[in-house]
């Protein structure tokens, strides 16, 4: 499975990664409410993460969240969310994983809009979350806290994984199992320990998610199993999609994981068998069975785009140049307004001159020049503007240097966050670079921007 190595990040690296942890990019269910919130975010303009920020009080001991956090991003694999990196500075504690873009189990199975989870899917998910716990346990890390269905998460391929963070012990930001008591393992209930049984205690709790597409205590579901009250139990949207056979299995390997005597319960090795053997269409794609469009790749048809954002999907350069042209410095907001200086050195000129050399090079479309000028701006240092970024942005598109222009258009980006410019330049660039996917993602991006800003 190809991914980098664990990192350690600065704090700067992230708060820029995620715009100055903007409340916009929080993906956490409960938002800014619960004491840790998670973050979406972009490295370089590129990779795709989400943040997890503990509140002050989770870590107390730096040593130790560092030495668990190194521990679980040892783990690489493409049935779990892997754990690129960490930070720990000062009081902060922050884990960056990969970033998941459609959604959580939770949310496919209790909040659908358009269509219910069907039956070949339900029994993939559950599958890919033994085989999850499965090369857990065969890399030392048998533990897993609170599994629930909001742990479990669907990539850009909709494949469903088993979220890191769950892996992490030990840590304050509550007990091993946050939920609701009704779905706790009994044994955690008398002594306040997890063990690998009690994780399959759990697998049993999300078994029974799938089953009835609604969050059922497991008292009450055995009820209903040892009733042979099957219809109260399956989810209704799943109507005429197995035989009862099958449902029975499912039922019955989930009584058997919410058994009371921990020792009773199977072994995760037994799970994966056993939901192997019950598999359906597995020649289709999860992403065909979701029926989303692969690769997490939404149509662009999908989102209204403005004038500029179609040029850039189109690298259309001409237009692109027309559109900064035409806008000349009004994103700056005075980031490079000549009358806020009060002091003219003879450097300040020169920097001054340099950029109205640039703006009559940029106008007549002589590219290479735009770029020496710009850049004898930049380099100087004195002031910042967003704008000339962007500008030598597209002079480097328009000489075929599509690396130079992405590193302008993140530093734009960095300057100015919420700038759908510089979303825009940006996709043109990953385009220009064959980056299809990364693309389209700073099209959305931008176009979520500009939509913002205009209901405001």
């Amino acid at each position: 499975y190809d991914l980098p190595p664990f990192q350690d990040f600065t704090f700067q690296q992230l708060r820029l990664a995620t715009s100055g942890f903007a409340a916009e990019n929080i993906i956490s269910e409960s938002g800014d409410k619960a004491p840790n919130v998670v973050y979406k975010g972009k490295l370089d303009a590129q990779r795709r993460i989400a943040v997890k920020r503990f509140s002050r009080s989770a870590w107390p001991d730096p040593r130790q969240f560092m030495e668990e956090a190194k521990s679980v991003g040892q783990l690489r694999n493409k049935r779990i969310v892997n754990l690129l990196g960490c930070c720990c500075e000062a009081d902060e504690r922050l884990l960056v994983a990969e970033y998941m873009p459609n959604d959580t189990l939770a949310k496919h199975l209790f909040h659908w809009e358009s269509q219910a989870m069907v039956w070949p899917m339900r029994l993939r998910v559950v599958l890919y979350l033994a085989e999850a716990l499965d090369y857990c346990i065969s890399k030392e890390r048998a533990l897993y806290h609170d599994l629930n269905a909001y742990r479990v998460l669907f990539d850009d391929d909709c494949n469903p994984r088993l979220s890191c963070f769950g892996l992490m012990k030990n840590s304050r930001d509550g007990k091993s199992y946050s939920t609701n008591l009704a779905f706790t393992p009994p044994e955690y209930m008398r002594t306040g320990r997890i063990t690998p049984e009690s994780v399959i205690y759990s697998f049993g709790t999300l078994l029974l998610d799938v089953l009835s597409g609604k969050h059922i205590p497991p008292s009450h579901a055995l009820d209903l199993i040892r009733d042979r009250n099957f219809s109260m139990l399956i989810d209704s949207c799943l109507e005429g999609q197995f035989s009862n056979e099958e449902g029975t299995d499912l039922m019955r390997l989930a009584s058997r994981c919410l058994h009371y005597e921990p020792r009773e319960r199977p072994n995760v090795r037994s799970l994966v068998l056993a939901l192997a053997s019950l598999q359906k269409d597995v020649e289709s794609q999860s992403y065909d069975l979701m029926d989303k469009p692969r690769g997490g790749a939404f149509t662009l048809q999908s989102i209204h785009l403005s004038p500029l954002a179609e040029a850039c999907s189109r690298k259309d350069l001409t237009a692109i140049h027309e559109h900064l042209e035409t806008a000349g410095y009004k994103d700056d907001e005075g980031t490079a307004n000549e009358l806020s200086f009060q002091m003219w050195t003879n450097q300040m000129q020169a920097t001054i001159d340099s950029k109205k050399k640039g703006d009559t090079a940029f106008r007549q479309k002589d590219f290479s020049m735009a770029i020496d000028c710009y850049s004898q701006f930049i380099d100087v240092g004195t002031m910042v503007s967003p704008t000339i970024y962007a500008r030598r942005c597209l002079s480097y598109l328009m000489n075929d240097m599509p690396q130079q222009a992405l590193d302008d258009a993140v530093q734009a980006l960095a300057i100015f966050p919420t700038w759908p410019t510089a979303f825009y330049l940006q996709a043109a660039a990953l385009f220009s670079l064959g980056k299809e996917n990364e693309a389209r993602e700073a099209l959305k991006d931008g176009s979520a921007v500009e939509t913002r800003s205009k209901g405001h």
